[in-house]
């Protein structure tokens, strides 16, 4: 809780906490916190708590939720840096409901472990807020802080990494290559797929409502829980059912535009073409589907823009690309961090579509091409 308003109501226990009544406080319990069974319904118990929780909130975004007064009561890490510099007070577990949790190391027996042997002892609980600290808070890397601590050398004055340093960061081509393998790789697979359905469909009019249908229910999965779904049924989480995912929100657009663009082309040049002996698949090839490439390539460039965005999601998932930033911002709350990610998004998503805004004109009539 704020110290503040802790002083306020005098609360210095969990079990303070219990005697207020239900709209006494607003809780901004995390997502893990609200469900795990030694969490928040087990502690609800164990003091008879009226509270409710409310909304679950992301760990990374409760300390600034509590500092703007937007929640009362948060569920933290006793490690978490802000613990250290925010006026804040950690309630007493008087009912010593919590067991002691200690980090423990799980690896291979063929690793050596022999060098994290030397760390031993060596980082206690304020140690460990201290270089969350650096990192978090100070804007220091992960591997400087650590190089140095192993050094025995002592945390230099606030030198935070400037925004364009943090932009151009050493790993923003490997996240490029990642978001772009995602994106073009998607849309790649949903061409080879998306434009022969959108064909049969406009081909088979008793069956174009069930096929548009179909991907149009695609469409409308949340990207988090087709991911879900996916690490379960592929058994593994990363690059593949990432793209899997991303394939699925582009078919519609390619699909339903393929479809339209052949629907949209005069029947009259249909019927010339047969009269000058072309056969329906020469009709095909020759006249329709060049009448319907502008609007084709139109839903080929919403497909891709569309995924420039939702690729991001990848990242939680363990896929890379720009998200990757995104999410570690948003863990610890780090606005500058995400910014890095998304702005390079951002720019992406503009680039794709004047790419393709650039082949539709080159490729409209009167062009040449």
């Amino acid at each position: 809780m704020r110290d503040s308003e802790a002083q306020r109501l005098g609360i210095k226990t969990l079990s303070d906490l219990a005697k207020l009544p239900v709209a006494a406080l607003r809780l901004g319990l995390s997502h893990e916190f609200q469900v795990r069974a030694d969490g928040w319904p087990a502690l609800q118990r164990a003091y008879g708590m009226a509270l409710q929780p409310g909304p679950a909130l992301d760990h990374g975004l409760a300390y600034g939720a509590i500092k703007a007064a937007q929640v009362d009561v948060i569920d933290i890490y006793s490690t978490d840096a802000k613990v250290g510099r925010y006026a804040l007070r950690v309630l007493v577990d008087d009912r010593k409901f919590f067991p002691r949790y200690d980090a423990v190391l799980l690896m291979r027996a063929a690793v050596d472990a022999a060098p994290l042997q030397k760390l031993a002892g060596r980082i206690d609980e304020a140690a460990m807020i201290a270089l969350n600290a650096q990192v978090e808070l100070d804007g220091q890397s992960f591997a400087e802080v650590a190089k140095r601590f192993l050094a025995g050398g002592a945390a230099p004055a606030a030198a935070r990494q400037s925004f364009f340093d943090r932009l151009f960061a050493p790993d923003l081509p490997r996240l490029l290559a990642q978001h772009l393998a995602l994106v073009f790789g998607s849309v790649l697979l949903a061409l080879i797929v998306g434009i022969p359905l959108g064909i049969w469909a406009w081909a088979q009019p008793r069956w174009s409502g069930v096929v548009l249908g179909a991907v149009g229910v695609l469409q409308t999965i949340p990207s988090l829980a087709l991911l879900a779904f996916l690490i379960a049924l592929m058994g593994a989480i990363g690059f593949w059912p990432a793209l899997v995912a991303l394939f699925v929100y582009a078919l519609l657009p390619i699909v339903r535009n393929t479809h339209t663009g052949l629907a949209g082309v005069p029947t009259g040049l249909t019927l010339a073409s047969r009269a000058l002996g072309l056969t329906p698949q020469q009709t095909l090839w020759s006249v329709q589907l060049p009448l319907a490439r502008p609007v084709l390539l139109a839903g080929v460039k919403t497909a891709a823009v569309i995924n420039v965005g939702t690729a991001t999601m990848a990242a939680f998932i363990g896929a890379g690309g720009l998200g990757e930033r995104i999410v570690s911002g948003l863990a610890v709350n780090d606005s500058a961090a995400m910014l890095a990610g998304a702005l390079p998004a951002a720019v992406l998503a503009l680039l794709v579509q004047w790419v393709f805004d650039w082949i539709e004109r080159r490729s409209s009539p009167g062009t040449g091409t």
